[in-house]
């Protein structure tokens, strides 16, 4: 019975570790923690998702990338005061807006050339903007 006790808790116990080292590993979108590195990233991932023809067979896949991407990205640095305040995330934050909302809205929709034209103008003002370190 003493035995019995104390293996279920020592089970427990492990288990809560295991569990708990699983949710530190890295996220299935790919990101490291390093802002720089996700941010360029991010960028070819969702050039890619806008330049894609709309009759390609893995449309649906790579947007669906995008859109965790997308999630993932702005979750992980919305907060970090380093970078928050950097013209390259809020000019990033502007672009993955308003290309989430276009997706949420509209689905698996072409993208219009007004919103492709302005989110690659904007994925090049966050290049440059990293490549200055503003």
């Amino acid at each position: 019975m003493f035995s019995k006790k104390y293996l279920s808790r020592l089970l427990a116990l492990v288990l809560v570790v295991v569990i708990g080292l699983m949710g530190c590993s890295s996220s299935p979108s790919g990101l490291t923690g390093n802002y720089g590195q996700d941010t360029l990233a991010v960028l070819e991932n969702l050039k890619t998702a806008i330049d894609l023809p709309d009759d390609a067979t893995n449309k649906k896949e790579v947007v669906t990338l995008a859109r965790a991407q997308i999630s993932d990205y702005a979750s992980r640095y919305r907060r970090d005061g380093k970078v928050a305040g950097l013209r390259s995330f809020t000019t990033m934050q502007t672009a993955l807006n308003a290309l989430a909302g276009y997706y949420s809205s509209y689905g698996n929709r072409p993208l219009p050339e007004k919103l492709k034209k302005r989110l690659t103008q904007e994925f090049n003002q966050v290049e440059i903007s990293l490549k200055r370190g503003i």
